[in-house]
C-alpha cells in the first residue's frame, strides 16, 4: 500500500508497518556491528529473516541495484533502503546507523595495528578472519541465488553462473564482464518478455 501523494509505501510487502527513523538507525548499526568480515550476509539476515523489513526478492533486487552504484554496496543499499521508506531523512538515518561504528572502530582498530602489526598473534588473527570473510561470501551467494530458482528463472540463473565463471573462474576482470553482462542479461530479458 502507497502512501497518498508518494512513492513511499505505507506498509512493507511483508505486511509490516514501515519502520521508524530510530529503528532503520538501529537496524543498520546492529548490521555494522555484526558485519566482520562483510556486512551483506548479516544485512540479508538483519532484514529479510529477523526483521521482516524485505523479502528475499526485493533484497536480491535492491543489491543487484546498489551493486551498479559507485561506492560501498551496503552503503549503496542503505540509502536506497532508507530513501525508499522514509525519504532522505530516512537514508539519513540507515547510512548514520551503518557508518558510524565502523569509522570508530576502524580509526581504534588502525591505532591498535600501528603498535602490534607485525606480532605473530595478530598476523594469525588477521589469515583467520579472511577464511571467515570468504565462508561468508560464499554463504551470502547460496542465500541470493535462493530466490532466483524459486521463480524458476533459468535465463537469470545462467546469467549469474557465466559472470561468476567468467569472474572467479578464469579470472577476467570485474568491470569489463559487468560491461558485457548487464546490458546482455537486460537484453535477453527483455526479448524473453
Amino acid at each position: 500500500m502507497e502512501i497518498a501523494g508518494t512513492s513511499r509505501p505505507a506498509t512493507l510487502a511483508t505486511g509490516l508497518p514501515v519502520p521508524t527513523h530510530w529503528q532503520m538507525f538501529c537496524g543498520f548499526f546492529a548490521i555494522a556491528i555484526n558485519g566482520f568480515g562483510g556486512v551483506m550476509p548479516f544485512a540479508r539476515r538483519m532484514l529479510v529473516e529477523k526483521r521482516n523489513w524485505l523479502t528475499p526478492e526485493e533484497f536480491v533486487d535492491a543489491l543487484a541495484m546498489c551493486q551498479f552504484v559507485p561506492g560501498p554496496n551496503i552503503v549503496n543499499f542503505a540509502v536506497a533502503f532508507g530513501g525508499r521508506l522514509r525519504g532522505i531523512t530516512g537514508a539519513l538515518a540507515c547510512v548514520a546507523g551503518i557508518t558510524l561504528s565502523p569509522i570508530v572502530l576502524g580509526i581504534a582498530t588502525y591505532k591498535v595495528l600501528l603498535e602490534f602489526a607485525e606480532a605473530p598473534a595478530v598476523l594469525g588473527a588477521l589469515r583467520g578472519m579472511s577464511a571467515v570473510a570468504a565462508g561468508l561470501v560464499t554463504g551470502l551467494g547460496v542465500k541470493l541465488i535462493d530466490p532466483v530458482l524459486r521463480r524458476k528463472d533459468w535465463l537469470s540463473f545462467s546469467c549469474a553462473v557465466v559472470a561468476a565463471a567468467l569472474i572467479g573462474v578464469l579470472r577476467l576482470p570485474l568491470l569489463p564482464v559487468l560491461a558485457a553482462a548487464v546490458p546482455t542479461a537486460i537484453y535477453l530479458q527483455w526479448r524473453r518478455r
